[in-house]
Parts: C-alpha cells; sequence; structure tokens
C-alpha cells in the first residue's frame, strides 16, 4: 500500500486537505504523476472513503511531532507520497483482496495535522467555531482547511466507512451535531454507510449518534479493533461489524 496526501498552512498551523490511499496490485508501485492520472478518471478508481477524526501524518522524511515549516517543508499544494501513521499500518495489512488496483480516500471532522488534540484545549476551540461557522464570524481554525463544508461534500466511489470516533464529550454540542449531520449528509447522497460499534448501541442507533468506532486503540481493545476492522474490509463494500 501506498499513501499520498496534499498539505497546506495558514497561522502556522498544518492541514491535510486531501489523501488517498493505493491499493497494490502484485508489488507495483505508483508515483505522484500516476496518481493524478487516477484521480481524472475517479468515478473509476476511487473505491470509497475512510473518514478518521484528524491527521497527523507527515511527508516521506518529515516527522509528525513537528511544524512541517520548522523542518524546511515547502507547501507548493502538489501531492506527496506519506510516511505511514499508525492507520496506514493497519490498512496496509487489512484492506488487501477486492480493493487491488483501487484509491481509497481518506478524509477527516477535522484537518488540523496535530497529535493528540484529544482532549486538549484545542476541541473547546473546534466547538465555538462550528459555533460560528456559518456565519460570517471569523473562526479560530480556517474554515476551508480545518472544517467539512457538510452540504457541498463531494465523495466518490460506492461507500463511506465512517471511523470517526465514538466519545464525543456531552459538552461539545456543535462538534456532536456536526459529526451527525455528516452521516446524515453522505446518507442523503445515497452512499453506503458502515463502520463499526459495539454493544453500547445497535447499527441504527449508531449511525444517528455518529458512534463509529476507530480502527485503532491501545490495550486490549488494539487487536480486536483491529481483527474488526479487518473483517470489514473482507469485502467489497465493506460490511458494518458488530464488536463483542
Amino acid at each position: 500500500m501506498q499513501a499520498f496526501g496534499k498539505f497546506s498552512t495558514k497561522f502556522d498551523l498544518d492541514y491535510v486537505v486531501e489523501q488517498y490511499i493505493y491499493i497494490q496490485e502484485d508489488n507495483e508501485t505508483i508515483d505522484t504523476n500516476q496518481l493524478e492520472q487516477m484521480l481524472k478518471k475517479r468515478r473509476k478508481t476511487i473505491a470509497g472513503t475512510i473518514f478518521l477524526y484528524n491527521p497527523t501524518i507527515a511527508p516521506l522524511g518529515y516527522r509528525d511531532d513537528a511544524g512541517l515549516a520548522s523542518q524546511g517543508y515547502e507547501f507548493d499544494g502538489n501531492f506527496v507520497e506519506l510516511e505511514f501513521d499508525k492507520n496506514c499500518g493497519l490498512f496496509s495489512s487489512a484492506i488487501k483482496d477486492g480493493y487491488r488496483g483501487k484509491l481509497l480516500e481518506i478524509k477527516y471532522l477535522f484537518g488540523l495535522n496535530k497529535p493528540n488534540i484529544e482532549p486538549t484545549p484545542i476541541l473547546e476551540e473546534f466547538d465555538a467555531d462550528l459555533d460560528k461557522y456559518t456565519s460570517n464570524q471569523l473562526t479560530r481554525y480556517s474554515k476551508e482547511l480545518n472544517y467539512i463544508d457538510i452540504s457541498n461534500i463531494r465523495l466518490n466511489g460506492k461507500f463511506v466507512f465512517f471511523a470517526s470516533g465514538n466519545k464525543f464529550d456531552r459538552h461539545h454540542k456543535a462538534i456532536i451535531a456536526y459529526a451527525r449531520a455528516l452521516s446524515e449528509q453522505v446518507s442523503k447522497l445515497g452512499k453506503e454507510i458502515v463502520f463499526m460499534h459495539d454493544n453500547n448501541y445497535d447499527a441504527k442507533e449508531s449511525q444517528e449518534r455518529a458512534y463509529f468506532l476507530p480502527p485503532t486503540a491501545s490495550g486490549k481493545l488494539r487487536d480486536i479493533r483491529a481483527n474488526a476492522f479487518k473483517k470489514a474490509f473482507s469485502t467489497n463494500p465493506p460490511t458494518t461489524i458488530k464488536i463483542g
């Protein structure tokens, strides 16, 4: 598997604005020019979309624990190949047969490229931003780079696999409304919504609440989540999986 992305910056903050993973056929590799050619035929080449919470990822040769500008990265608006993060590591082992030769688009609830934003004051700022997102008020983080324009979202492929999280702080009402609105819009667009959930809610309730388990975890949940994700992607399109 290979991962590619585009980065942008505003007020010394880094954002991921586009990301794709390519599921290779045999041992082939593609470069960014070949990726661009595939994206010209995105209806045929993109199998679906995976939604995650926020990125912590870097171009090849760079670190994800420091700002890219401080490492000499030039934000030129072009695609670059990416170092694998923990999600890509799982995707590489889990997504194979049925997806070879295809792209999967990776999207995020929040585009801020920063580790460990949960729980931090950053989420308070996100919540305040989303509360005034549709107004003309200024936001702390970039409206265009950090947040999804839900009503105008464009999706390719047959499915959207939501792995964007399940532990939303009940005080962050705007974030919860944002996640639910996204799920509702994807459903309106006719995309098949798939995800992982547990015994807390059934599939219908999980979708209504935007309760979507992330694919990676720590401790005893690590292997459970990883195996469930692999099971979900053993079919094309993937299958909603109940854990526990």
